[in-house]
């Protein structure tokens, strides 16, 4: 086992998840939000994505493992920082600068980068592509659910708002 490997491996998943519980403000602006019925209970949001995240953790473990050159390193890496970034930019748009609106165009993104992830981790390591399944589900599911906060609750940005 290479442990230095494991170790980015695991930071990645731990800095996401932990990022995204802390940018996450579950707040009287987030519970006043007309939301669908079929949105999760808030308690799920934070072992889905910790379980998620891990499994895609494992995968960048894999896919560098299965990696042949130093180009395809290069090339796994780079899905994954995209993928971060854009991971990590979520939670703010929605969250902090409330603005769901924002986050939903940002969404399509970060869903754009998991499929990257799901289509590209497999020529590395059969497993890894398939370790990134749930993590496209849920954030198609996001989106959806994203799409539906937006849809009733716009139009967001007004100044006068809290």
């Amino acid at each position: 086992m290479n442990w230095t490997l494991a170790l980015v491996a695991a930071s990645w998943a731990i800095i996401l998840g932990g990022a995204g519980g802390l940018l996450t403000d579950i707040g009287e602006w987030y519970r006043n939000l007309n939301k669908p019925s079929w949105q999760p209970p808030d308690w799920l949001f934070g072992p889905a994505w910790t379980l998620i995240l891990g499994l895609s953790g494992w995968s960048l473990y894999l896919a560098v493992s299965g990696a042949q050159t130093s180009s395809d390193v290069m090339f796994i890496g780079t899905l994954f920082g995209i993928n971060f970034i854009l991971h990590f930019a979520w939670s703010p748009l929605f969250f902090k600068i409330k603005r769901p609106d924002w986050a939903l165009f940002e969404n399509v993104f970060l869903w754009l980068s998991v499929l990257s992830l799901c289509l590209f981790l497999p020529s590395y390591s059969t497993l890894a592509g398939w370790l990134n399944v749930p993590y496209i589900c849920w954030v198609s599911f996001a989106l959806l659910l994203n799409l539906e906060i937006v849809r009733r609750n716009r139009p967001f940005g007004d100044a006068s708002a809290p």
